[in-house]
């Protein structure tokens, strides 16, 4: 048991740190990628999808060493005997499928029960960053950069500076790209927004 519960900590964080590092990663040099919007959010999808196949061969990986292996624990109902066994056992817990062919026993159970929240964890997880990455690209799709910020006005920009944390490289470029171009009145204001632009400079007056 403490062998299985110690295994269960070290895939916990290993997998974690796949992802993070994945999604990192990915966020970093995503806006370095000469792409149209619509292939930067299909990259997106794409990287999610390799980090999350990395932590299910990591448990596989787990389920051949420590059952096949070492005896820690066993597989019921179709037998379980080589690593392709163990990978189809981890998918199917990871997603939370549970075909129920395969059913763990004994102290795999700790490690299959851990996995399935830990997948259902970072499921989520990278849902929400996919979701962040949409949220930015989804409206430029068929449209240029310029037209699109030219249209939206100042909303474009306040959106990219809430976005700056999670893409930092593309919201500080961004920004300062924007602040020129409002400097240079190539991005049209809105009267509201003139109003106040005016109001602050006479108030610093």
């Amino acid at each position: 048991m403490l062998l299985a519960m110690f295994a269960s900590v070290i895939l916990v964080i290993g997998t974690i740190m796949v992802l993070y590092e994945v999604l990192r990663l990915t966020s970093e040099h995503l806006a370095e990628l000469p792409i149209p919007p619509r292939a930067r959010i299909l990259v997106v999808v794409l990287a999610a999808f390799v980090g999350h196949t990395a932590a299910v061969w990591i448990y596989a990986g787990a389920y051949w060493l420590l059952v096949l292996q070492l005896g820690n624990g066993a597989f019921a109902g179709v037998p379980v005997t080589t690593f392709e066994d163990c990978l189809y056992f981890s998918v199917v817990t990871y997603t939370s499928l549970g075909f129920g062919d395969h059913f763990p026993t004994g102290h795999a159970r700790l490690i299959s029960g851990v996995e399935a929240l830990n997948g259902l964890l970072l499921i989520g997880w990278s849902a929400s960053f996919t979701y962040l990455a949409m949220e930015r690209y989804w409206p430029l799709h068929g449209k240029g950069l310029t037209q699109e910020a030219g249209s939206a006005g100042l909303d474009v920009v306040e959106m990219e500076t809430k976005r700056a944390r999670f893409y930092p490289a593309v919201g500080a470029a961004f920004a300062a790209d924007q602040g020129a171009r409002l400097a240079t009145g190539s991005i049209p204001l809105s009267e509201d927004e003139t109003s106040s632009l005016h109001g602050r400079s006479e108030a610093s007056r």
